[in-house]
């Protein structure tokens, strides 16, 4: 089932999340600057903040939902895994490596995360009422 899918990419992106922040705070702190070290921070957070919006997708996908909702929810938590490359890829390679042309990528992914939200909302909007 794909709600299976989605709680279990969403648990791996949280805690690659947690352990990506780790490694910022003990590992790249005497090794990239301040302002280095604060956008590969904002990576961590769009990553955590988006693997927690994945496993919401896998829990309402374990609801029985109308159809059209479960494919909504679906297609947002592909829009929120295509985000968390992107846009939080491009800041870790940012920090990383200082390639500006990484720069370009995240708003790619900022509007991907835009997209999964709007999917989310009109899921949302498609439900009448939950039955368990």
């Amino acid at each position: 089932m794909i709600s299976k899918q989605w709680l279990t990419i969403g648990g791996a992106a949280c805690g690659v999340g947690v352990a990506l922040g780790a490694f910022a705070a003990h590992g790249l702190k005497k090794i990239l600057s301040p302002y280095l070290i604060e956008v590969f921070a904002t990576g961590v957070q769009y990553q955590f903040i988006h693997g927690i919006a994945i496993l919401l997708c896998g829990v309402l996908l374990q609801l029985k939902l109308p159809l059209k909702s479960q494919k909504y929810f679906s297609l947002a938590a592909v829009c929120f895994i295509i985000g968390i490359f992107c846009f939080s890829g491009s800041l870790y390679a940012l920090a990383l490596t200082g390639i500006k042309w990484f720069g370009p990528i995240t708003p790619f992914g900022g509007l991907t995360f835009m997209l999964g939200w709007g999917l989310f909302v009109y899921a949302a909007l498609q439900v009448k009422e939950v039955n368990q």
